[in-house]
């Protein structure tokens, strides 16, 4: 018989409602288990539990009177970086600190009048901008699978809280692949909407490049979760009207037609994550939809020159002038990064750039409903090391672990294609999760989600670590 903390968000929710399990007897569970993890893992920051038990009696309140909201009494960690009113948000970063938000972001607005109880904070490296996450705020957080491994980043730290079991359901912010990177080398599901589907506040909201959204254990978690979250907000001025309702996504592919790619033509793969997306395809295709190699190539050459060009224009003059002075208090990959910007091709070679990768998707869209591929070339990256500092070698060659091994922020580039990363595998030597991407077409939300429910019932995958 599972754990309490193992249940989905869906069955906890279930069982909340037929009164078999209380709220607070829930809760409880959650936080017996954050007391073995968190030791472990180290991915959670700060903590609500006073609070949270209060809220998880005031849903019981709820529940008896027959009001209960979308998600009353389930807990959720907000990722160290979304503003809740009246908490600190440090961004992993000792600079932020004694940050304080003075109100909710629109994610966390919604999560709470759906009842959510906010227990924890999920940890994220520095600004949230390297695919591994540690920093001198909170140390270095890992994978619970095996804890020599790196969680991915920026959402580590909910990724890891999900497979660790200290959480059902988690939110995550993705300008690169900060959702999808870490949701593979977890093993859970990770959903980077299409841009505007899900409202984030301003300025950063206005990036098309930066999307919010949730990690769960199950595509039906995060479909429920998804559904709380989009629709138009005020602080979202291009937020897509009207809200789009995935509702629980059936498994039924047989009309879809299916490009696969294992590397997209320039990205280094290895083996165990190779055949990983081998698996999701061969289950696909026994589901019955048209299942096709694809020869679409992205060259990372092609994408660093979008991504400098983009993050310098839109990031680089921002946090040099926050910074300013407080170097000292700064990760030195932090520092190489901004570095890094100083050398990007001008704003409209990155846009050029940007142009080229999506000519080259849209053409591939007109003959598919859907895009398989990888999030991150490797299984997961070392726990505690600064690929700013060394490379990441991949059967013999090295690479920039920042440019060249996480192709998943071409579909940032792409912003209008949904994207869900669902587990895909193991890799037998590690134990690490090896995940996918089922890219959509544009605005196609819905379609993701349906391929992701059928790579489910095909290839189901274990939901919390044993640590």
């Amino acid at each position: 018989m599972s754990e309490l903390y193992e249940l989905s968000v869906v069955d906890t929710l279930r069982a909340f409602g037929d009164r078999s399990v209380s709220p607070s007897e829930y809760l409880e569970a959650i936080l017996e288990r954050i007391e073995v993890a968190q030791p472990v893992v180290n991915a959670l920051g700060d903590r609500y539990v006073e609070e949270a038990r209060a809220a998880a009696r005031a849903a019981e309140k709820r529940y008896a009177r027959g009001d209960a909201r979308p998600l009353e009494g389930l807990p959720v960690a907000i990722k160290d970086e979304a503003a809740i009113a009246g908490k600190r948000a440090t961004n992993g970063s000792l600079l932020m600190q004694n940050n304080v938000a003075d109100r909710d972001d629109p994610i966390v607005e919604r999560l709470r009048a759906a009842g959510a109880i906010f227990h924890a904070r999920t940890l994220t490296p520095e600004f949230e901008i390297t695919f591994w996450t540690a920093s001198r705020m909170w140390g270095i957080t890992r994978n619970p699978w095996n804890v020599g491994f790196d969680p991915g980043g920026s959402s580590g730290g909910s990724a890891a809280a999900l497979a660790a079991g200290m959480t059902p359901l988690a939110t995550g912010s993705d300008i690169g692949g900060s959702i999808r990177v870490p949701a593979s080398c977890c093993g859970v599901v990770g959903y980077k909407a299409t841009w505007g589907r899900i409202p984030a506040p301003p300025p950063v909201g206005l990036d098309a490049w930066y999307h919010v959204g949730p990690l769960a254990r199950t595509v039906s978690d995060v479909a429920l979760a998804a559904d709380v979250m989009m629709g138009p907000h005020p602080l979202a001025h291009a937020a897509i009207r009207p809200p789009l309702r995935i509702g629980t996504p059936t498994a039924n592919v047989r009309d879809l037609r299916i490009a696969v790619s294992e590397d997209l033509g320039d990205w280094p793969v290895v083996p165990s994550v190779r055949a990983g997306i081998r698996a999701v395809a061969d289950a696909l295709r026994d589901a019955g939809a048209t299942v096709e190699e694809t020869d679409v190539r992205i060259e990372r050459s092609l994408l660093r020159i979008a991504s400098d060009a983009h993050y310098a224009a839109a990031f680089g003059t921002i946090s040099q002038t926050l910074i300013a002075g407080h170097e000292e208090l700064l990760n030195p990959y932090t520092i190489r990064w901004l570095a890094t910007l100083q050398q990007a091709r001008g704003f409209a070679d990155g846009l050029e750039a940007e142009g080229e990768i999506q000519e080259r998707l849209s053409t591939l869209f007109e003959a598919y409903d859907a895009l398989v591929c990888p999030a991150i070339g490797v299984p997961a990256l070392e726990a505690g090391v600064d690929y700013t500092e060394i490379p990441l070698v991949v059967d013999g060659q090295s690479y920039d672990a920042m440019r060249e091994v996480c192709p998943t922020e071409i579909f940032n580039v792409a912003s209008r294609c949904p994207v869900l990363c669902v587990p895909a595998g193991r890799d037998d030597a590690t134990g690490v999760p090896v995940g996918a991407q089922i890219v959509g077409r544009t605005y196609e939300d819905h379609i993701v989600f349906r391929i992701g429910a059928a790579v489910e019932a095909a290839l189901p995958w274990p939901h919390v670590a044993e640590l």
